[in-house]
Parts: C-alpha cells; structure tokens; sequence
C-alpha cells in the first residue's frame, strides 16, 4: 500500500526525462512504462491518493469505488490484457476475481438478459430470445472478432488514429489491412447488414451506449470490436481490495523502477519556451522542469487552464468544435444488508424501462455490486451497490442549500424506487447510503485532476 501523505522530493533533482500531471490509471500507466525502461519520472498528484475516477473512499466500514468496477484488461493473453502487462512491466503483480458475466441487462417489454464471458453461452441466450435472429446474431458478432483479432496482435497505442496503422503497418501488415477498412464504419452499419429486429437493434444500441455514451450509429465499429469481444476474452476482473488497488500497485511499481510520485502537488501552468513544454509550476511556487510534459490532467484543464489560450492547438480546436458533450453523474453508493440480494445477482447490471429515455438524463440506472466478488469491501453479512444515471450539471446549480438537499433525496429516492424492480424491498434492508451528484463530483474533482469517470469506458485504461 502505498503512502497516502504528500512525499517531499530530493531537492537535488528539479530536472526529468518526463513529469506525468495526474495519477490517474492512463497517467501512472503511461509512469511506469517510462519509468521501468530507464527514465526518470516524476507524477504529480493534486490529491491525497492516486487513481483519479479509478480510486476509492471508506465509510461507515465499507470501501466504496469512486467510479466504474467492471474492469478490463486482466487477460493473461494477447495484447489487450494491457493492465496485466503494464503491471508486469515493473514486477508487480495483482490478485483479481473472475466475473463470469459482464452485465445483467434489465430492459423495457421484460427483456431479460445476460452478458456471458462464455461467447457461445452468450450466443445461445440471445438466440433464444431472438430465434429468428440467430443466424445474424452469429454474423455480426464475428464481424466485431474480426476487428479483436486484428487488434490482438499489436500493440495497442489508438485504436482509430490511421497514422498509427500506418506506422505499424510492416509489422503487421494483414492486421493493418483487416482494420482499415473498419475506420469510416459504425456499429449500427454493420448490424443491420445481418440484423432486422428491431428490439434486437435496440440491445445493441444500448451494448454501445453504456460504454461510448452514444447508441450504435455513433459508435465506431473498431471501438466496438474491441469490447464486445474483449469480454468473451480477456473477461472482466475485479481486483482484490477494491478498484483503488490498480493505482497503489502501479505506484508501488513506479517506485521500485525508481519514478516518484508526489501529492498534493497542484500544477497550475505548464511551462513553455521556444514552442516547447519544459516544465510545470505548482500553486506552491515550486517549478520542475523535464524533457517531457504528459497531461493526464483533462483537455479542458490542459488546454484551458495549463496552457495560455493562445497556446491551444489548431488540432484542439477542431476538436472541441466537434465533441459531444457528455453529462455527469447522479451517484448513490449504497451499504445494504445481504438479504437485499436475491439468489444468483449478478455483479453489474443495467436498468431501463423505456427506450425512448435511453440517452435522456435519469433514463438509465448503472448498477455495480463489487462484494459479490471481493465481500472484504462490506461488513460481514453486507453488500456495496454503487447505482448511477447520467446527470447534468446545470440541472443542480443555482439552487440554495435546503433545496439542493431536499432535490438530492428525491432523485436518490427515485433511483432506489426504480432499483426495487430488481432488488424487491431494498428500502427496508438499507444500511448505509451517500449521494453524489454532479455538484458533488464538480466540488472533488476541483480538489483533483481527473473527470468523473464513465461506465465502464472509465475501466479500460487509454490504449
């Protein structure tokens, strides 16, 4: 376990092959792997603990995840196993629990149904609900192991960049060729190339949606290859102790391969000489300077706050012109009795009872139950359920204090109502209950440097 006090730097060094902004999964992945081929590293850490949307609080005896708990990249083959590989590259090792279904679905007109890390066991379930599908149903999830086992002999580093491939492309040559192709498509493309159903489009459009935050004709097919058969692959794995684990053993590691880490460092500007960036300076005066500057800080922080505004590349700009704003979160982490669970719960499921308000906010509930894997993180004979549903921040602001409170226990109240619809009187087996709301969440992670993370996207860790 790693120190949770800030560490004091030896005054000597000032000077880094690259300081890291951010200790979030993506930015301690990004440490480690420099820091074990020989660099000198320095990650600066805003906050008291590392991991950012992939870290963890303790109340009332229960270690609650901050963000996501359905987590890829476990895998003991290929190349998509890239949390296991980035952790051996440093000579640590963590203990995870296999989950052998990635999610329950519970969604309108009683459809029922189970993601199963088993593929044909998976096939065969949503066959039988949609038997004059079969044979599509087998087609187009093919198609997306197409784009896995492409995918699965190369290092991952964008799954969407050309450039990338074309680097890449004497290495592998018929993998590259097998996902060019792939690059203008989308989900929903492909799927109605084999699919007709409508409700059975419907399942896929919200397959895509809990992950990419839009339905499948905006998500990329190559995205989509990637986790649709990651999960019959790799799996998913819960580690041991909680998601927080993942960032204390890769601090852990940094450390042994000789980076450092520091908290309660506050970068506020990002130094730039000669069209270069060689530093950063911390709230505290304090100045570091390095070879390389990486941001896991957001863009907007990036680029809105660390960087002067005339500094913001055109790339950048493009970019934002074309982005999809995205809400946060309505967040309850729930301590409850075990009775509250009916027999055979499933770890993570999904909540929908009306398409039409599958992207409205409210309109779906993301629902983890970590203790059925890992009971350490609850009291004996207790259960987490950590239940979130997207949420606009503008919908929480301007609001004074009582009635911020009093609309923080009806929206609470509501979710709950609806989680009864799987777990039957779950009001009467509470024992422990926080809200968050996207206030909340804009309140901590000011104290930070990372975004309210995504389900489950916020688990894979940036390739």
């Amino acid at each position: 376990m790693v120190s949770l006090s800030a560490r004091s730097l030896p005054s000597a060094q000032t000077d880094y092959d690259a300081i890291v902004i951010g200790s979030g999964i993506g930015g301690l992945v990004t440490a480690t792997q420099l820091a074990a081929k020989g660099a000198s590293v320095l990650v600066l850490e805003r906050y008291l603990i590392p991991g950012g949307s992939a870290g963890y609080f303790d109340r009332a005896g229960y270690r609650f995840d901050v963000g996501a708990s359905m987590i890829f990249g476990f895998g003991e083959q290929g190349t998509t196993n890239l949390l296991t590989r980035a952790l051996e590259a440093v000579n640590i090792q963590i203990e995870t629990v296999a989950d052998p279904v990635q999610i329950h679905y519970h969604l309108p007109n009683g459809l029922e149904l189970k993601v199963h890390k088993d593929y044909e066991k998976f096939l065969q379930e949503l066959g039988d609900r949609f038997p004059h599908e079969r044979k599509g149903i087998r087609q187009f999830y093919d198609e997306c192991w197409k784009v896995f086992n492409c995918l699965n002999v190369m290092d991952l580093l964008s799954l969407e960049e050309l450039g990338y491939l074309t680097r890449v492309f004497f290495q592998h040559p018929l993998a590259c060729l097998g996902l060019v192709k792939y690059l203008p498509q989308n989900v929903g493309d492909i799927a109605r190339r084999f699919i007709h159903d409508p409700e059975l489009l419907k399942f896929i459009d919200i397959d895509c949606y809990i992950w990419s935050v839009v339905p499948a004709d905006k998500t990329p097919m190559i995205n989509a290859g990637m986790v649709f058969s990651d999960r019959h692959y790799g799996g998913i794995n819960y580690p041991k102790g909680g998601v927080g684990q993942i960032a204390e053993k890769l601090v852990e590691g940094l450390e042994k391969a000789g980076g450092q880490i520091q908290y309660k460092a506050r970068v506020t500007e990002i130094l730039i000489e000669n069209g270069r960036a060689t530093g950063v300076k911390l709230a505290s005066g304090e100045v570091y300077r390095a070879k390389r500057v990486i941001s896991n800080a957001t863009r907007w922080d990036t680029f809105e706050k660390l960087l002067p505004v005339d500094r913001k590349p055109a790339s950048e700009k493009k970019w934002q012109q074309r982005y999809q704003q995205s809400p946060s979160f309505l967040s309850l982490h729930l301590g409850v009795k075990a009775e509250a669970l009916p027999a055979e719960t499933e770890c993570h499921h999904i909540l929908l009872e009306d398409w039409q308000t599958m992207e409205t906010e409210q309109g779906t509930i993301f629902v983890s139950i970590p203790t059925l894997l890992d009971p350490s993180l609850a009291p004996d004979g207790h259960h987490i359920i950590h239940a979130f549903t997207p949420s606009w921040i503008s919908h929480w602001q301007d609001l004074s204090p009582s009635d911020y409170e009093a609309k923080k226990e009806a929206a609470a109240s509501r979710v709950i109502d609806r989680l009864e619809q799987i777990f039957p009187n779950l009001n009467q087996f509470l024992d422990f209950e926080e809200v968050g709301t996207p206030r909340t969440h804009r309140r901590f992670w000011d104290a930070t440097t990372e975004p309210m993370g995504r389900f489950p996207r916020a688990s894979y860790p940036d390739c």
